[in-house]
């Protein structure tokens, strides 16, 4: 895969008029994501939120609203980066939950995490989430592209994108903890795929953990469901305000 990557800044005048967002339902069709002790399966609570915050930031914020899937179906993980930078959003949100392999870890680990891109994962725990959710991306970039690679997101590390998509991450992780109350397992960076190569600010969402016995229920449950949805919704909100202060739209 060729990366070719031009960097812009976030368009103020595109955020305070219809700003157009891309949601992203992790995994689908045959690729399923995480599966809770119940058969919860990641790729159905990760539609079912995405298509409530679609709504909710149509009729918020007038915004212009693609899916990268709308139904269960295989969308490769490639293919929804490509999308995204067709459409040239002014944000991304990829919709995820999160899994633990071992009968310990599923019964004591539950919360929620918001990434944003990195070269480097900030520790162990994210280094595997990113592992599990770029699994489905087949091979990874190695040798001249693998340095490509690494350039590409050096050079992110220094852009007003990577500022602004840590900024989307902590406003919209601040609003999931406000309304839900679930455990705070913070604002974290990892080089997930799926936010690689994308030209406007981009977060990862992992909403709970479908492997928790109580909370892979919970992520099930349609009215918590809306609730996740409401708070990335204020979390854009409170986001698109800071881009107008900063710009001096205010």
């Amino acid at each position: 895969m060729r990366w070719l990557i031009a960097f812009t800044l976030v368009s103020t005048a595109a955020l305070a008029g219809s700003p157009l967002v891309v949601i992203d339902p992790g995994h689908g069709g045959e690729q399923t994501g995480a599966i809770g002790p119940n058969g919860q399966r990641e790729k159905n609570i990760a539609l079912a939120i995405s298509k409530q915050l679609k709504e909710l930031l149509e009729k918020e914020f007038k915004a212009t609203v693609v899916l990268t899937r709308e139904k269960d179906a295989l969308v490769q993980l490639s293919e929804r980066v490509v999308l995204a930078n067709k459409k040239q959003p002014d944000l991304f949100i990829s919709i995820h939950a999160n899994s633990m392999p071992t009968a310990v870890q599923r019964r004591l680990n539950q919360g929620i995490e918001t990434y944003f891109l990195s070269a480097a994962a900030s520790g162990e725990d994210a280094k595997k989430v990113a592992a599990r959710e770029n699994a489905e991306s087949g091979s990874q970039p190695r040798g001249a592209a693998g340095d490509t690679l690494s350039f590409i997101l050096a050079d992110l590390q220094r852009s007003e994108t990577h500022v602004d998509s840590s900024r989307l991450a902590y406003s919209v992780h601040e609003e999931l903890i406000l309304e839900t109350q679930a455990q705070d397992r913070g604002v974290q960076q990892a080089p997930f795929y799926v936010l690689m190569g994308l030209e406007a600010p981009a977060i990862l969402v992992e909403v709970g953990f479908v492997s928790h016995p109580e909370e892979g229920k919970l992520l099930t449950d349609a009215a918590y469901q809306a609730r996740l949805a409401r708070a990335i919704s204020a979390g854009v909100g409170k986001f698109l305000e800071q881009i107008e202060a900063r710009d001096g739209k205010k």
